[in-house]
């Protein structure tokens, strides 16, 4: 969960980007990345391997200004998405304090989709967490291809908890900060209910 440093007046909030094999997780992290005043970020950090862009995580802090006098800070992870990289994800869920599914829109990924978020469900759950209690954002990604599932196929096979969804197309930018703000926003609320 949060970490909440009072010497230096700091909160720091760890978002996951979950999802299958390139569905653009690291591609939604990289537009932010590119689109955000040097300023407020710092350094990204991203591994590559044969089959998969992201073998372990980008860290893309985010600074959001002052809450209660306290610095806000946003760090976005993206999780491998290739099954047999599960320690990986088991590892960068840990204190996780919000997550994105980005779900593949194309037809055939379906299957790696639900996959991918029984995946998430398992690792919340042996890590301590309960996914309906969780910030969870839903993002239909890829958009623009022409072999897209419908938006109500996507929604009914993948988002049984009734949470905020976005499409995106991320190679393009489209849905991707709409995406970023509500899951901070749910974070942030999340954070401001257990400090009350």
């Amino acid at each position: 969960m949060s970490f909440v440093n009072y010497v230096n007046k700091e909160v720091n909030c760890k978002i996951v980007y979950y999802g299958p094999g390139l569905g653009g997780k690291t591609t939604n992290i990289q537009y932010v990345y590119q689109k955000t005043s040097g300023d407020s970020k710092g350094n990204i950090i991203s591994l590559n391997t044969e089959n998969e862009r992201t073998l372990f995580f980008d860290f893309l802090p985010l600074d959001l200004g002052e809450i209660r006098g306290f610095k806000t800070r946003f760090h976005l992870y993206t999780v491998p998405g290739q099954v047999f990289y599960e320690a990986s994800r088991k590892l960068i869920l840990r204190g996780v304090d919000g997550v994105v599914f980005v779900a593949d829109s194309q037809v055939e990924r379906m299957e790696a989709n639900i996959e991918s978020l029984k995946s998430l469900e398992k690792n919340l759950t042996d890590q301590g967490y309960d996914i309906t209690k969780i910030p969870l954002v839903m993002q239909w990604n890829k958009r623009d291809l022409p072999n897209t599932t419908a938006i109500k196929d996507l929604h009914n096979a993948l988002n049984k908890w009734g949470v905020p969804e976005f499409e995106a197309v991320a190679v393009k930018g489209n849905g991707v900060f709409d995406t970023l703000k509500m899951i901070s926003k749910l974070v942030l609320m999340n954070l401001k209910g257990g400090l009350e």
